[in-house]
């Protein structure tokens, strides 16, 4: 992680950025450890896995920047809430080597945190035929009123 000053500096150049122990004031610990440290739910322990509103957004629980519409998430059995697109601008995309192979991982654009990986090519009846597979506590629901 670096040096401790390093802990007070705001990590990268985002329009809603923190240091990392601005972060740890804001996140509960497991919150911290998904969305700063790109740890990884429990398949199955989000609430949102399961919830599926006509209308809506889904928010970065770091910054509160909506990431995903009601519209684009989908039923994909994997155990974490499931998109086919990200409102446009909002993401970031980034290769992910750790665990012995490729993926890419998906950050919000707006703080940097952590969101989770994108699948391509799994044959989900989606527009895209791919899977944004985002960890449930990386979001916050908001209606649209």
């Amino acid at each position: 992680m670096g040096s401790d000053a390093s802990k007070n500096q705001p990590a990268g150049n985002f329009p809603k950025g923190k240091s990392e122990s601005e972060w740890r004031t804001v996140l509960n610990p497991e919150q911290f450890r998904i969305l700063r440290e790109k740890g990884t739910e429990m398949a199955g322990s989000s609430k949102l896995d399961s919830h599926y509103p006509k209308q809506g957004t889904y928010n970065c629980a770091g910054c509160d920047t909506p990431l995903y519409t009601a519209e684009t998430k989908f039923k994909s059995g994997c155990g974490w809430p499931a998109f086919y697109a990200e409102i446009p601008g909002s993401i970031d995309r980034h290769v992910d080597r750790s665990w012995g192979m490729e993926r890419t991982e998906i950050t919000c654009k707006s703080c940097g945190c952590h969101l989770g990986h994108v699948f391509k090519g799994e044959r989900f009846n989606n527009p895209v035929d791919e899977r944004h597979c985002v960890n449930g506590i990386s979001l916050r629901f908001a209606d649209e009123q």
